[in-house]
């Protein structure tokens, strides 16, 4: 029996691959699907970083009211770190339960900044914690907004 083989040349109209038409066509699609769907993620970063600045506050926003229930009153114009993670000075071994917080890092609000203690609070009562958000600056809209607990 015999096999013969048959050799199949390639024409270039046979050829495979994209034509620079075909590539450009699919450039400018994934242009267009990145511009509609990357503002909308990055607005979704900024919503969960202020969600979590929320939750945050109200953790320390315990801390504190821990605190407060054994020792009384923060001294006055002193930041957070200075009395959930620490003793202060005037406040006896007895009483003070602390540190009141894991870390120092539970302090820093999503963008890196310190959360503030308002004594009296401007919201509630005793206390507030504040974080004014992405510039840090107070007012402002978005996840520039400030966050204010408990």
């Amino acid at each position: 029996m015999k096999h013969t083989q048959r050799i199949q040349t390639i024409t270039p109209a046979r050829r495979a691959g994209f034509t620079i038409a075909e590539i450009i066509v699919v450039v400018i699609i994934i242009g267009v699907l990145a511009a509609i769907i990357v503002p909308r993620l990055t607005n979704r970063v900024g919503q969960a970083r202020s969600t979590a600045a929320g939750a945050n506050a109200n953790a320390i926003a315990t801390a504190v009211e821990a605190f407060m229930a054994d020792c009384g009153q923060p001294p006055p114009g002193s930041d957070l770190a200075s009395f959930l993670m620490e003793r202060p000075s005037n406040i006896t071994d007895d009483k003070w339960k602390g540190p009141y917080l894991k870390n120092r890092d539970q302090l820093l609000d999503p963008w890196g900044h310190e959360y503030i203690l308002v004594l009296p609070g401007k919201r509630n009562a005793d206390f507030d914690i504040v974080s004014y958000g992405a510039d840090s600056k107070p007012g402002g809209d978005g996840d520039a907004a400030d966050i204010v607990k408990p």
